[in-house]
């Protein structure tokens, strides 16, 4: 008897293990929907997939020349770049235009939403004009925004082997086409020799847009991946490395704050921002970032920012900046007794690819969807639903205040955690429930060798290995990692404690090819939120909203009162990124909205504010908040019928 117990007491940590594993196994799987539930869910959307046209005369290619250290991992390297927007750039009142970032061809494309008025333009490929470049450096995605401030959205591009370039639109332009936009460098340091490129290598994979000192003009979070070096320069065999950590690598490239100086308009418009080095930071900065995220949490009208970083932690950083003086401090979330260390914010060591915001959980505070890798039985870890503990935005801003992170993963929970590859992540209303759909773009390498147990064997190797290109095994053209992973699409279920459903297969979203952005906004002014989704080395597609019975919604167009220069095209006005409104019903429900710059991965939504409020009539109350041009907070209540409004944005909200 004596020699059983003592056999159970050495077998005790290795049992206890086990039942972990199996009750977190549990807990992720079960319980689930049956078909006919999911049927009966799905039956309330409807999407018609629909072409994008694309330019042509562009030689086509799908592996890209890299760095000769990285010739066996060339598919590896090649794995990001897919990228879209969607947004009002011709100034028709619709955000039924979409900037794409297309790796088989390298160019930025500008080109209409297919439907109803897809003819106004030929698509084209934004031209870089007289800048320095180079044949060693790609695009991987486009940010809409008016930069210079003059009332007309432009296209900021940000580039692997580069720094960024911001296209700015033409007030004398009578059209959409390449000449309707001047280039010109978002960095102004020396960066030509003999008109070609040999400024700083940046090689960037995560932009977010929103006034983060609080002097009423947006700036730029720069987030690079690689360390700066010749990435895309087959000539050289040296000079790069990789992440020196699965779960803790900390050597990626430097972050940078780009801060609004001034812009000027006209046929020959002009901008300047200045680069703010070291103002993200240390123990941040050199994280591999993929996505980020900007939108103010604690109320005082200064965004956060999250940053969603590769192969290891993630960073919250509370904003606690002034006009001219940005200032950030980290965030960190409070690990329980039965809480795995990775599951706490900012203590992860996961693969975080992209972020968005949104009220999971109806209290009136953001919560934050986080996507990482969760391939089955590959690198199987957990997405992130950090939904919100504290008591009231006073509570929440009381503990921000003292560096405590007041956010919860609820995934497993909420049936979120898995799903593939991570990657992009939209939560938005599609057929105004009130309720959000989490809409997630997933997929690494498509190909017919799969190399998941070599991937497996790199996971588990000593971190000291993992720098050096040589170490990392063989993915090249032809070898498959997640290549079948499908888009997702999760509906909040009504059963089992609300549940979300994916119910991408009923909706004939499942088309298994990697994808990487996604791009929402409202196409043709129904209330219907479209989508539209970058591929990786695959054609991008649209979605058109044919959602049957959808609810009532309320869409705010938000721009600053300024009078926009005149020109040949309209001019939509400049939007008040970081904007904020609470709506309430009359029947209690209370709903919030923020106007985002551009947070995410490859994908960037429209800069209207859309809220969806269910099966619904009447009027809505609607709290607005803001800061004016002057870097001034500004509230205004006011009662608002639902359906469409624009609203020009002062010292006070004047509809237009």
């Amino acid at each position: 008897m004596s020699a059983t117990l003592g056999w159970l007491r050495r077998q005790l940590p290795g049992i206890v293990a086990l039942a972990l594993v199996a009750t977190t196994f549990w807990v992720g799987r079960l319980p689930e929907s049956s078909a006919a539930d999911k049927d009966a869910m799905a039956s309330r959307y409807s999407f018609t997939p629909m072409d994008i046209a694309m330019p042509g005369g562009y030689a086509q290619k799908t592996i890209r020349r890299v760095n000769k250290e990285y010739e066996h991992v060339d598919a590896w390297i090649s794995s990001v770049g897919a990228a879209i927007a969607m947004n009002d750039l011709d100034g028709d009142g619709l955000s039924n235009d979409l900037c794409i970032t297309d790796p088989r061809i390298d160019r930025v494309v500008v080109t209409p939403t297919p439907g109803v008025g897809d003819r106004r333009y030929q698509p084209f490929a934004l031209s870089t004009d007289s800048l320095p470049m180079n044949d060693v450096m790609a695009p991987m995605g486009c940010v809409p925004g008016d930069f210079n401030e003059d009332g007309r959205l432009d296209l900021l591009v940000y580039m692997w082997g580069r720094t960024p370039i911001v296209h700015l639109a033409r007030t004398d332009a009578t059209g959409l086409s390449a000449s309707a936009y001047v280039a010109a460098e978002l960095v102004n340091e020396p960066n030509s020799l003999d008109g070609v490129y040999n400024g700083p290598q940046w090689n960037t994979n995560a932009v977010a847009v929103d006034d983060l000192d609080g002097d009423g003009h947006v700036d730029v979070y720069v987030g690079n991946y690689f360390p700066h070096s010749p990435v895309l320069d087959d000539r050289v065999d040296a000079g790069v490395e990789l992440n020196q950590s699965m779960s803790n690598a900390l050597n990626g490239g430097q972050d940078y704050l780009l801060r609004f100086i001034s812009g000027s308009a006209g046929p020959s418009p002009a901008v300047a921002f200045e680069t703010v080095e070291n103002a993200v930071p240390d123990d941040a900065s050199r994280g591999w970032a993929l996505g980020a995220g900007a939108t103010d949490l604690d109320g005082d009208q200064r965004p956060e920012l999250y940053l969603a970083h590769d192969f290891g932690p993630d960073r919250l950083l509370h904003n606690l900046s002034t006009p001219g003086n940005f200032r950030f401090e980290l965030l960190e979330g409070h690990r329980g007794p039965l809480d795995p260390k990775s599951k706490v914010l900012g203590h992860d060591s996961f693969k975080g690819m992209g972020v968005d915001y949104g009220d999971l959980n109806h209290d009136g505070i953001f919560d934050m969807f986080v996507s990482n890798i969760t391939a089955s039985w590959g690198i199987e870890e957990s997405h992130f639903a950090f939904v919100s503990t504290a008591d009231s935005k006073a509570d929440l801003a009381a503990k921000m205040g003292s560096g405590d992170a007041p956010w919860r993963d609820d995934s497993a929970p909420l049936g979120l955690n898995w799903t593939g590859w991570g990657w992009d992540v939209k939560l938005a209303d599609f057929n105004n429930s009130g309720e959000l759909v989490v809409a997630q773009t997933t997929g690494f390498v498509k190909g017919d060798t799969d190399r998941w147990p070599q991937l497996q064997e790199l996971a588990t190797a000593n971190d000291d290995l993992l720098d050096n290109p040589a170490w990392w095994p063989n993915i090249r053209a032809g070898d498959d990692v997640a290549g079948n992973n499908h888009l997702a699409f999760f509906v909040k279920g009504t059963e089992h404690g609300g549940r979300y459903v994916d119910l991408a297969d009923q909706l004939g979203l499942a088309v298994p090819i990697p994808t990487r952005g996604i791009a929402t906004g409202d196409t043709d002014g129904d209330g219907r939120l479209e989508f539209a989704v970058a591929r990786q080395w695959g054609p991008p597609i649209f979605y058109h909203n044919d959602s049957p019975n959808p609810g009532a919604f309320l869409g705010l167009r938000l721009t600053h009162d300024e009078v926009s220069v005149p020109g040949s095209l309209p001019a939509v006005g400049s939007p008040v990124v970081g904007a904020q409104a609470t709506v309430t019903t009359q029947d209690g429900r209370t709903f919030i909205a923020r106007v985002d710059g551009g947070s995410g991965h490859g994908g960037k939504r429209s800069t209207e504010l859309h809220v969806g409020l269910g099966q619904y009539s009447g009027p809505v109350d609607v709290h607005l908040v803001w800061r004016d041009r002057n870097g001034d907070v500004q509230v205004q209540d006011m009662h608002m019928t639902t359906g469409w409004h624009s609203l020009q944005l002062g010292s006070q909200a004047k509809e237009r």
